[in-house]
């Protein structure tokens, strides 16, 4: 008899403390992707902070980056900045774009 009320209690707690547990994970939303494709060659600290695996360091590595090498050739440059391998490069092939990278001054503009 014992066993059992011991089994009811323990089932009893778990059903009212559940909520209360869960509801702890809840506070810290993950990064959702962005509504549209980021321009890598042209995006901002902040929109570049907004995909998933890329905080504010790694978005001014990005930037830094693009200002030296005169913007991404390729989606694949991204795989240059420390941080960024395949796996976190896969993760943002699909959310990121290149655009036009700025042409270099004394190039003609076509």
């Amino acid at each position: 008899m014992r066993r059992v009320r011991f089994g009811a209690t323990l089932v009893l707690a778990v059903l009212l403390l559940a909520p209360v547990a869960l509801a702890g994970q809840a506070q810290a939303p993950a990064k959702s992707a962005p509504a549209t494709l980021v321009n890598i060659n042209t995006a901002t600290a902040d929109q570049l902070d907004g995909l998933p695996g890329i905080g504010a360091a790694m978005a001014a590595r990005i930037i830094d980056y693009r200002q030296k090498n005169g913007g991404f050739k390729k989606l694949e440059d991204l795989m240059n900045i420390q941080g960024i391998g395949e796996k976190n490069f896969l993760k943002l092939k699909p959310l990121v774009t290149l655009g036009q990278p700025k042409a270099e001054k004394g190039s003609p503009g076509l």
